[in-house]
């Protein structure tokens, strides 16, 4: 096991162009290669034999956890009867008609249609497209500007690298591309001004959009797109009232909201749907990682019946909607999709991400929160993060230099817990499957508390 190991970690630094990597310090082999190689409920195991409980569920995906049989053998056997056929003009499957109708039923109200795709950067592009569609539709050919937030994240496409509004996604990109525009994160640990409640932090966000709207002018504003909680921007909750106020600015400008819940959907904050558990009344919502668990890629976009209405228009004036992908609605992802979501309601996962969620909070709080170096404990439901400063009375932050997040991580690996430093700050992020136990939130807390304990003493 340990020679195939070597091979294929030298295979792998030779032909392997990774994602989100360090490209040369990859290539040179100057951070280390791990090679994954099986897992079973919140640990994964990899080709030398280490096995690490991982508290991120690879990236806020595998909410079931790994192993799950119902599934493999569901794309087993969606594979054997019928491995692939298009959606376009009318076709369907078994499962993807199921899995559409599964998804509707457990979608907030006033929802209507899925459109499916692979990924969430796919999802989010089709937004895009419907929303200027839409626009077009109605007689509006100058509405298309739409409205992200720094810190948000929707994507790495080119459109969808504009929506997200964090500098890593935009270097040397030729990124953010109009029409996009960012408004305000509601990040109230990093507010300016720190004598504002939340309440006061949600207006002036609020306020800050509403002046945005009016300096490019209502008429062309045409959407604003958020996750209900900041996820890759830090593991942020919005201030209490944020999303009410920031509805009541889209409803007077008539700009449609768009919920993106790859991270929140399907039970990560302790409800179905992240739009439910903040109150948003979202015209599309943005769906992917939970949905199959990651055990198959798919993603889609739930349309409002309010758009739909006004799609089915534009396929009477215009004909066909011009609009697809090949693998749109794949029969063995939507085969995943359907059992994973049997899962999660057969498991009730659901209630377990918000009582066992609220629990591991509780617990990081009690081990860190007090600590010197951590200026906050957050999150909702099944995430959380810890946030690092150097000085939690001034709020003054650590050099981006110091690396601080990424040493802890690295700490913690070392123990065999799987936490994500988060970009754009020294954040130590956690979102473990939905299945985690008290037992299991221990181990991570316990590992968490050594591992920052390490890093502070050498410094």
């Amino acid at each position: 096991m340990l020679d195939r190991s070597n091979e294929l970690t030298a295979w792998d630094r030779d032909h392997f162009f990774h994602p989100s990597t360090h490209m040369g310090m990859h290539a040179r082999g100057e951070m280390p290669t791990r090679v994954i190689a099986g897992g079973e409920g919140v640990y994964i195991t990899d080709t030398t034999g280490k096995t690490s409980l991982d508290a991120f569920a690879g990236l806020y995906c595998v909410n079931v956890g790994y192993g799950r049989q119902k599934i493999a053998d569901a794309i087993a056997s969606q594979a054997k009867n019928l491995a692939y056929y298009h959606a376009y003009v009318g076709h369907g499957t078994e499962a993807s008609i199921t899995l559409s109708k599964m998804i509707i039923d457990r979608a907030p109200e006033g929802m209507s249609r899925v459109y499916f795709g692979l990924s969430g950067s796919d999802a989010n592009e089709t937004n895009i497209k419907l929303i200027w569609y839409y626009n077009n539709i109605l007689g509006r050919p100058e509405k298309k500007k739409i409205i992200s937030r720094w810190r948000g994240y929707h994507g790495s496409g080119v459109m969808t690298g504009s929506l997200t509004g964090l500098e890593l996604f935009h270097n040397a990109f030729d990124l953010p591309r109009a029409p996009i525009l960012h408004t305000e994160a509601p990040y109230y640990f990093r507010r300016a001004d720190r004598s504002m409640s939340e309440e006061q932090f949600a207006q002036d966000c609020a306020d800050k959009l509403e002046e945005m709207i009016l300096a490019e002018g209502p008429d062309t504003i045409a959407a604003f797109i958020g996750e209900p909680i900041l996820g890759t921007g830090g593991i942020v909750p919005p201030p209490a009232t944020y999303w009410q106020k920031i509805q009541a600015v889209l409803d007077k400008y008539d700009i449609l909201l768009v919920a993106d819940e790859v991270v929140t959907g399907f039970g990560r904050l302790g409800t179905m749907f992240g739009s439910d558990h903040y109150g948003m009344k979202p015209d599309l919502i943005t769906i992917a990682k939970g949905l199959t668990s990651a055990y198959a890629p798919l993603s889609g976009t739930i349309v409002s019946d309010k758009m739909w209405q006004v799609l089915v228009q534009g396929s009477d004036k215009m004909g066909a909607l011009g609009h697809g992908w090949t693998y749109s609605a794949h029969p063995i992802c939507a085969a995943a999709g359907v059992a994973n979501l049997e899962l999660i309601d057969e498991l009730d996962l659901v209630t377990n991400a918000g009582e066992t969620g609220a629990y591991f909070r509780a617990e990081l709080t009690k081990a860190l929160g007090d600590h010197k170096h951590v200026g906050e404990v957050r999150g909702d439901g099944m995430m959380a993060a810890v946030e690092f400063v150097e000085d939690r009375d001034d709020r003054k932050f650590f050099e981006p230099s110091a690396k601080i997040g990424p040493q802890i991580a690295a700490a913690m690996a070392a123990r065999g817990v799987i936490g994500r430093a988060m970009p754009q700050g020294d954040i130590l992020g956690f979102a473990p499957p939905l299945c985690l136990t008290r037992e299991e939130a221990d181990v991570v807390v316990k590992a968490a508390a050594a591992a920052v304990d390490e890093v502070f003493e050498g410094l």
